[in-house]
């Protein structure tokens, strides 16, 4: 039964709500608006990276295309989100 179970998942979760609650954090206490930039790009930088390996099993396979194609996927995934997100929420607005 311990081999099935997903631990490197359930690892990953874990770091990922620690991040939130650092990164929610900047909320909750008085700091200037540098050093709250500074610890928002720190863990956004930690949670892509952390989501990389974790959930999208990089190092599990030894084919590099698909290594490749699923960072490259990602990425692009995540421009358009943000890209998507600008447009909506910035530039569409009149």
């Amino acid at each position: 039964m311990k081999q099935l179970f997903p631990m490197k998942q359930v690892m990953g979760y874990v770091f990922s709500l620690i991040l939130t609650v650092v990164a929610l954090s900047v909320l909750m206490f008085d700091l200037s608006a540098t050093t709250g930039l500074l610890i928002l790009l720190v863990t956004a930088f930690a949670q892509a990276s952390m989501q990389i390996v974790f959930f999208m099993h990089i190092g599990e396979s030894e084919d590099r295309n698909t290594l490749y194609t699923n960072i490259g996927y990602a990425l692009f995934v995540g421009i358009v989100t943000i890209l998507g997100t600008l447009l909506t929420m910035i530039w569409g607005y009149q």
